[in-house]
């Protein structure tokens, strides 16, 4: 039987390409529908009705856990779950889910207010990393050498974030590298090392630094086995700080790129996806 699915993203990137390209081979049909053109609410969601499920794609920091909510609300199951989603949206949401869990994450202090930040430089050594709660793809995260250049970059969060952006996490700066561990379902299907590189000290996927795929040991699988746990089974990027202790979880992203830890590993992420599109839908 096959399945009808909408990726719901507000562009089509080398990924979304390689998984419409994918599904006729899988007995799918994989269209895009833009989320900025759903409107949901009615019950019969007249938008999404014609979809057997909606791939959650959106790059906006908060789009993708709403039109998750509403699209279950109408009895359209969604990948990412809506819990999932919204969990990995907010950076201290997720952590603190982490952290409650038992599973490492880095040392890190909330920041919403001078006051805060002020305490938070007292009680991390620097360099420290300044964060947005709400972001993504490496934007606005900022490495802080010295104090007054510190309080200088504050400045602009204070003055022209708007209230949510002014949220943001302060943390130890952890080295120039992290591990991207691709999960589909509950399975750890590829995992590779971005390294930073040029003037750029981030190691982000979505700046295009160096990479290399890694052995998937156990330490990294146990890590990954126990967030899966956490947000249920999906399609994850979990990104992982290497230290002398062990690895960290940095993030989680509901939404990930796969390009560079697909050519990195050669792994067939596309038809993974598909493959577990497949049997959710039965």
């Amino acid at each position: 039987m096959g399945g009808k699915v909408a990726i719901v993203a507000d562009r089509i990137g080398w990924e979304e390409r390689q998984l419409i390209r994918t599904a006729p081979d899988l007995g799918l049909h994989i269209d895009w529908v833009n989320d900025e053109s759903l409107c949901l609410g009615h019950p019969d969601a007249p938008s999404i009705t014609a979809y057997d499920t909606l791939l959650i794609r959106s790059r906006s920091y908060t789009r993708g856990g709403l039109l998750a909510a509403a699209a279950q609300a109408s009895g359209i199951p969604t990948l990412n779950t809506t819990h999932a989603i919204q969990s990995c949206e907010n950076k201290l949401v997720l952590r603190a889910l982490l952290r409650t869990a038992g599973i490492p994450v880095p040392d890190f202090r909330l920041v919403v207010s001078r006051k805060d930040f002020e305490k938070a430089l007292d009680e991390l050594p620097l360099p420290v990393v300044l964060k947005p709660v709400f972001g993504g793809m490496g934007k606005r995260v900022t490495l802080l050498r010295t104090r007054d250049t510190a309080h200088s970059v504050y400045d602009y969060v204070e003055d022209l974030g708007h209230a949510f952006e002014q949220a943001c996490l302060v943390e130890p700066y952890l080295g120039g590298s992290s591990v991207r561990c691709l999960v589909v379902g509950e399975e750890l299907v590829a995992a590779a090392r971005f390294e930073s590189g040029g003037t750029d000290w981030r190691n982000n996927a979505a700046l295009g630094n160096r990479n290399e795929a890694v052995a998937l040991d156990h330490e990294v699988r146990d890590i990954v086995g126990r967030v899966v746990d956490l947000l249920g089974a999906g399609i994850y990027g979990v990104d992982l700080f290497e230290t002398p202790d062990g690895h960290l979880v940095n993030e989680v992203n509901h939404a990930p790129g796969f390009r560079a830890v697909a050519s990195a590993t050669g792994a067939d992420i596309p038809a993974a996806i598909g493959r577990h599109v497949r049997e959710i839908l039965g």
